[in-house]
């Protein structure tokens, strides 16, 4: 017959998952191995206590419980495994040990494993506007520990050896007994004399002073990649710091700062300028040229056009930098008006209006211009 989970925890079966686990935790403290080490069936009970908690914590397999009776089967894929009882105490239980008995397992047995993940390095580069767009190659003066060549990087004379470290004798760790009343916990701790490697160095390099690493000065290339942004931050993998103790070298990170250019207004992948025209291009029609980054392109003017239009340079803007494309060139016309006239030029511009039917006094009766003075107008 299958056992009662309910039962072997002491709650009923209506009861809340704060209820279940206020009852394992109480039991668990109770029948801990370790607690009573007298006594050969403490063991036993420990597990059956885990094994309720296990199901009955779960959901899922809480409500396949209560309506099949067992936690084998497909339902719960082979029942309950003991291997997360006694193997270090991981999963749902690793918690409910550490708040009752601390972390008493193990802690130095990362010590020997000394090897130290150098330090990242980071700067800030500015680049030309055209360099952001087609991409450049730039030089940048860091400093930075290097790996010492004297010693390839062990910190050793040339020709000697670590010794044992006098103070663990060589464990990388020290361990200390704590006595409670749950029992005798032994803790450990990376050695302080040796910094948990085991080993000491009484011949230290003349080159690094036994550090394993020099600071220099040097020259970098960063390839600044076609179509970055200001803001963009670049990764430099392996030009940072090195590591100690045979652990791998930092990275670089370059953040560009882009300058911004006299003519072009960069939004995204397309870029906006302005192209001034006066009344008489926009008038009667003209074909002038428009700058790019690249040279000039000659766009054509239709009649009649009005401040505000956009005319498209396809493929001339900024290179995507995930996909083989390239942005616009937006520009907008802006028709300028002579501010200094002839006599001769006014005369002329009169007569145009004559021509034109248009009373220079009122304003235009069209557009916009039109709805203002039906909008404000007598009624």
């Amino acid at each position: 017959m299958a056992a009662d989970y309910y039962e072997i925890l002491g709650v009923s079966k209506s009861a809340t998952q704060d209820e279940i686990k206020k009852a394992y935790r109480q039991l668990a403290r109770k029948y801990h191995p370790d607690v009573n080490k007298d006594d050969p069936g403490t063991e036993a009970k420990f597990k059956e206590i885990n094994e309720a908690y296990e199901v009955l914590s779960d959901p899922d397999k809480r409500r396949n419980y209560d309506m099949f009776g067992t936690a084998k089967g497909s339902a719960f894929g082979g029942g309950f495994d003991d291997s997360s009882v006694f193997g270090g105490f991981e999963g749902p239980f690793g918690d409910i040990f550490d708040m009752f008995f601390g972390n008493w397992q193990n802690q130095g047995a990362r010590a020997k494993s000394s090897a130290q993940r150098g330090s990242d390095l980071s700067l800030e580069l500015t680049v030309d506007f055209e360099e952001a767009v087609f991409g450049a190659e730039k030089e940048v003066e860091i400093g930075r520990l290097i790996s010492c060549q004297a010693c390839n990087g062990s910190g050793l004379e040339p020709g000697t050896s670590p010794e044992t470290c006098p103070t663990c004798r060589g464990a990388g760790e020290i361990r200390s007994e704590q006595r409670t009343v749950f029992g005798t916990f032994v803790r450990t701790a990376a050695c302080p004399k040796c910094q948990g490697t085991g080993r000491i160095i009484t011949s230290p390099c003349k080159e690094c002073n036994g550090q394993g690493r020099k600071p220099v000065h040097e020259k970098i290339k960063v390839e600044v990649p076609a179509g970055v942004d200001n803001g963009v931050t670049l990764k430099l993998g392996g030009k940072g710091e090195a590591g100690l103790r045979g652990g791998r070298p930092g990275d670089l990170y370059v953040m560009l700062h882009v300058k911004p250019h006299p003519v072009f207004e960069r939004r995204g992948v397309d870029l906006y300028c302005q192209l001034p025209i006066t009344f008489t291009q926009a008038a009667i029609g003209s074909e002038v040229k428009v700058p790019t980054l690249e040279g000039f392109e000659t766009i054509k003017i239709a009649p009649g056009t009005q401040t505000g239009t956009n005319f498209k340079l396809k493929g001339k803007g900024v290179p995507s930098l995930h996909y083989k494309t390239r942005g616009d060139i937006i520009v907008q016309a802006v028709i300028e008006t002579p501010q200094k006239l002839t006599e001769k030029q006014k005369q002329l511009l009169i007569e145009f209006a004559h021509e034109s039917g248009e009373d220079i006094h009122e304003t235009s009766t069209g557009g916009i211009f039109g709805r203002i003075k039906d909008a404000f107008g007598p009624k």
